[in-house]
């Protein structure tokens, strides 16, 4: 139903003025999900404005470490050992993703992924947009049994042929990618567009490189535990109130995904004397979220509790201007 209605927006002159110009169908494999852990393999899709496929590309990636999980994505040290360094595809990767909009599956975390291995060779990810299929799915109200790539294909009648190859992986979103879209001109859907902003503040710490093919050497710890903060020195002074100033020992809690990194966001918040909350409770002061009608625990809580919800970017402004706790 939704492809048939996509049909009858084909046509460019009804196609909505506001909608990008072209796309970058991303997906990456890794070495695990922590923010030292590298890219070993990428594909790109380009579509055009109506999201037709114009061209392809994949490369592997030597990560000069670990390739960690190999019984997932099923590459080797032996098979990356003579991969190319991501240094050495960086101006080709950006060439693939210039001027274009970075649609993934999940798409902060491929974004993340992606800023952390050009910010390692001292450049910038030529990205000022994403768009996350898991978002435009919720746009939708896709009938979907859960958020897995698989799901979304299955739902447009995509055939999967190797999952976790990132090759393949990137077809098949940039072929469950274009009936999305479609419908969403039809509807006049606001695609749910995120800034990206280029990395500049990271941190890698050394991880020893892998000898072996990699199934006896991963190492469970590289994958980020739960990171323990301080306690906030001053006490919780209640609610946010709209218009007004954030105040040290605020209990700030976030979610759903953002343009800046999580946890840099985070450490913002803690620097600036917030107190970061891993839930809502009756104390939360105000939830951080750029989709306050996801449906998430920490949304539906929020509203229960009528806590305070403001966007990313107004909480970036907010932490502009701190009021400092009472003495």
């Amino acid at each position: 139903m939704l492809e048939d209605r996509a049909t009858a927006v084909s046509s460019p002159t009804q196609w909505p003025a506001a909608y990008p110009k072209g796309y970058a169908v991303v997906d990456v494999e890794t070495t695990g999900l922590a923010r030292d852990d590298r890219i070993i393999s990428a594909a790109v899709y380009r579509l055009d404005a109506l999201g037709e496929v114009e061209d392809h590309w994949y490369t592997l990636v030597n990560p000069e470490r670990d390739p960690g999980p190999v019984w997932i994505h099923g590459l080797t040290s032996e098979v990356l050992d003579g991969a190319p360094l991501f240094g050495d595809i960086a101006e080709e990767f950006a060439a693939r993703l210039d001027g274009r909009v970075l649609v993934a599956h999940n798409a902060v975390f491929d974004w993340q992924m992606i800023a952390r291995e050009y910010a390692r060779v001292r450049r910038e990810a030529p990205v000022r947009q994403r768009l996350c299929t898991i978002a435009l799915s919720k746009e939708l109200g896709l009938p979907l049994p859960n958020h897995k790539l698989e799901s979304l294909a299955a739902h447009f009648g995509v055939v999967q042929q190797r999952a976790h190859h990132a090759l393949d992986d990137a077809r098949v979103l940039a072929e469950a990618f274009r009936p999305s879209l479609r419908a969403a001109a039809a509807s006049g859907v606001r695609l749910p567009l995120l800034e990206c902003r280029p990395l500049t503040e990271w941190s890698d710490r050394p991880v020893p490189r892998q000898a072996t093919g990699g199934y006896g050497g991963y190492r469970s710890s590289s994958w980020r535990p739960s990171r323990k903060r301080p306690a906030c020195p001053y006490p919780n002074p209640g609610r946010y109130e709209e218009g007004k100033r954030l105040k040290q020992g605020m209990r700030v809690a976030f979610s759903g995904d953002t343009s800046t990194e999580r946890e840099l966001l985070e450490d913002r918040a803690v620097e600036a004397g917030l107190h970061v909350a891993t839930s809502i409770s009756r104390l939360t002061s105000l939830l951080v979220t750029n989709d306050p009608d996801s449906g998430t625990s920490k949304t539906v809580k929020a509203r229960q509790y009528g806590t305070p919800i403001v966007d990313e970017a107004a909480f970036g402004q907010l932490l502009g201007d701190v009021e400092p706790a009472d003495a």
